[in-house]
């Protein structure tokens, strides 16, 4: 997506590699790669045509080099937390809300910028249920009540540097303020469990609309959106598929599904109290983190946000 780096490539970030968490060894082309301070904005910003943003610092810091780097005419696509509930800042999972993006031209008049601007993806937790809920819109999910839980490496931890983990659960995991949407009206719990990757929801939905149950599958198995519709690089070809089997989705079968871009939804069931209950499964660190980011670049590209400097 960015212009041709020059050789040695340059990679903007706050953090040398080290330790490398990934299961896979670390591959010879990000070895070779010559990491600068993230500081050096305009150094930086001279290299690249827009930049990946996922930074160790604190959250008034993020905003301010944000920003720094946008009003360097360098669009930025964020991991972080700390722009996601800017006013003019758009937070996007493409399958459902790429019109979003649009707030971005009131972005550029208060930074004073004509193709600098920010736009962020939301957290790793909701990709979980979020889209399955967004399937479902036209029956008009209305109560929702969702307990997450989460691999540690949502956390950026393994089990070699927190074996605390090892066999527990922790049912507390610190969170910004959340703003609930008017409708539907969510409540969650989040816990952290011994799991390295995926994160998995209970979810319970009232609906205004009630559907039948093979409704409800159907509009998860023929979700699409506009990275489909686009055929984006990174997009699943199918976002959501249904399992039948009772004990699916499972993390250990189930979180690479569409080499981790897509969502996995199984135990579809009437309820008692709510109309239907599911387990959803992601994967946090693709779908949920650097996947979603790369996914939200390709559609801000293709939509003409991020071009060539």
């Amino acid at each position: 997506l960015a212009a041709s780096p020059p050789s040695p490539p340059i990679l903007s970030a706050h953090l040398i590699f080290a330790p490398w968490k990934m299961d896979t060894p670390m591959p010879e082309a990000v070895k070779s790669m010559i990491v600068k301070n993230v500081n050096e904005v305009e150094e930086v910003a001279s290299h690249v045509d827009f930049v990946f943003s996922a930074v160790d610092m604190s959250k008034d810091e993020i905003k301010k080099i944000e920003e720094d780097y946008a009003k360097t005419e360098t669009p930025v696509v964020s991991n972080n937390s700390a722009h996601r509930w800017t006013p003019d800042v758009p937070m996007v999972v493409p399958e459902i809300n790429p019109e979003h993006f649009e707030v971005i031209e009131s972005q550029k008049k208060r930074l004073g910028t004509t193709k600098g601007f920010i736009a962020v993806k939301p957290n790793c937790s909701i990709q979980s249920y979020a889209p399955v809920l967004t399937a479902w819109k036209e029956f008009e999910p209305y109560e929702v009540v969702a307990t997450t839980y989460q691999a540690i490496s949502g956390a950026g931890k393994t089990f070699k540097d927190w074996p605390e983990m090892e066999g527990n659960i922790i049912p507390y995991i610190e969170n910004g303020v959340i703003v609930k949407a008017e409708t539907p009206v969510i409540t969650t719990q989040c816990i952290r469990v011994p799991v390295l990757n995926g994160h998995t929801a209970a979810v319970f939905v009232k609906f205004k609309k009630k559907p039948t149950k093979e409704q409800l599958i159907e509009k998860l198995v023929n979700f699409s959106g506009l990275p489909q519709e686009l055929e984006l690089p990174s997009a699943p070809k199918q976002m959501i598929q249904y399992l039948e089997e009772d004990n699916r989705p499972q993390v250990r079968e189930d979180v690479d599904y569409e080499n981790g871009m897509g969502i996995s939804v199984g135990r579809l069931r009437e309820d008692t109290v709510y109309d239907y209950k599911f387990v959803g499964l992601s994967h946090n660190t693709v779908r949920g983190a650097a996947g979603g980011a790369v996914l939200c670049a390709e559609t801000l590209k293709a939509k003409g946000y991020i071009t060539k400097k």
